[in-house]
């Protein structure tokens, strides 16, 4: 047998907190209202007493002294409780409350020459105002609960709602936003006295500005690296050039190119960083422009267009792109390599031994290859969909194999080939 699943808001801290508020203030009412209650109903009960077992001394002095009974006032009488009838034949005096003829009544009973002698006092008000006043409990401890409970949500919701604007940070933080800040007002004055989420929130501002801090010192320093880099390289690239041909002159010119791609890597990831890139977009076909990244690519890749589309978007950023893909894929997997368009989305699929799993669940990471390369060229892929608007992922084909799936943002109707 399945285990009943709750609804998800039952699993939210004002849920949670409202049920706690009911539960505490049902709780107190139901024990205050005991407490009023057995305390009213026993002073009255005493008072009802007291006047029976008054006018029980009054009814049993007139049967002493030969005169009538007094109204209410009866010997051996019929509706005498059995409890109290026996009580008064044995020689006590006592009280009992018991209907009679519809109505309560304080009875009271003492023995009479091994008789009861026995009298009544109304106790229909009394009845009435113990329920009166029940009733009255039972409205104020509603009303309370009612109002309490209504109090309480509102102080909870104005904590969750902060609680929520400070999770809604951190999550943009995580998907890169290093400037995203909760700002609370009650961080702004140090004098002031501060709660728990405000700690969590002035806590998150200042991790993601001493993060902020952290990343741009590191961009900077691959920029300034890299840009460095570039003079020195041109002039050993040229250098290179006036070297005699041989295997040595081939390799030095080969490192130099290799030097020189990775210095522009760096770079560009360098800008892809700082957000300060710009699109120039434009309308369009997807399946001639992915024609035209295998065949700039120099690779017998195989283009098949299930469903063409027409796409607005920046043409170049969406062909380095592809053309990291198809580079990867004939790099560090093997043919056949078939690039699908099946409207705004485009697969990349290899025939090797698929991606490494750190890659298929967190994405490319710098300088970490799960063959030969830098691990750049995929880096620079995410980032430059990132900035179209694309969607990159990278997943193990069924059958084996890399699977890249490059999903572009889907503005304008697709079309048939």
């Amino acid at each position: 047998m399945r285990p009943v699943r709750l609804p998800a808001w039952t699993a939210t801290l004002t849920w949670k907190s409202a049920c706690f508020i009911v539960v505490m203030c049902c709780s107190l009412a139901a024990v205050l209202g005991a407490l009023v209650h057995v305390e009213v109903t026993r002073q009255t009960m005493a008072t009802a007493r007291e006047k029976a077992l008054a006018k029980l001394l009054e009814v049993a002095r007139a049967y002493e002294a030969g005169e009538p009974l007094p109204r209410g006032s009866w010997l051996d009488p019929v509706g005498l409780p059995p409890d109290l009838r026996t009580l008064a034949v044995s020689g006590r005096r006592g009280t009992l409350v018991a209907d009679h003829r519809g109505r309560p009544t304080m009875w009271a009973a003492g023995p009479a020459d091994g008789r009861a002698l026995a009298t009544t006092v109304d106790y229909g008000q009394s009845a009435r105002t113990i329920s009166g006043l029940d009733n009255a409990i039972i409205g104020s401890s509603l009303l309370a609960i009612g109002g309490t409970l209504l109090v309480g949500a509102f102080s909870v919701t104005r904590v969750t709602r902060r609680l929520h604007q400070t999770a809604a940070v951190a999550r943009r933080i995580t998907q890169g936003d290093l400037d995203a800040r909760v700002d609370d007002p009650r961080t702004r004055t140090p004098s002031r006295h501060q709660d728990e989420v405000a700690t969590v929130a002035a806590a998150l501002d200042t991790m993601a500005g001493s993060l902020q801090a952290k990343l741009e010192s590191e961009r900077r320093f691959t920029a300034d690296v890299a840009h460095e880099l570039r003079t020195p390289l041109t002039g050993l690239q040229a250098a290179s050039e006036l070297l005699p041909e041989g295997r040595p002159t081939e390799l030095v010119r080969e490192r130099v190119r290799t030097m020189r791609q990775l210095t522009e890597d760096l770079l560009e990831i360098s800008r892809l960083d700082s957000g300060s890139e710009v699109v120039e977009s434009d309308l369009h076909q997807l399946g001639r422009l992915v024609r035209r990244v295998v065949r700039a690519s120099g690779t017998d890749s195989e283009v098949v267009v299930v469903r063409d589309a027409h796409v607005e978007t920046d043409r170049r950023r969406l062909e380095r792109v592809l053309g990291n893909l198809v580079a990867n894929a004939h790099k560090h997997g093997r043919p056949p390599v078939v690039l699908t368009v099946d409207g705004p989305v485009v697969t990349v699929r290899d025939h090797g031994d698929g991606f490494p799993e750190y890659l298929a669940a967190h994405g490319p990471q710098r300088f970490r290859s799960g063959g030969k390369g830098h691990g750049l060229g995929l880096t620079i892929a995410v980032g430059q969909a990132r900035v179209i608007g694309a969607r990159l992922e990278f997943l193990v084909a069924e059958g084996g194999g890399g699977l890249a799936v490059l999903t572009l943002p889907d503005d304008v109707p697709t079309q048939a080939p």
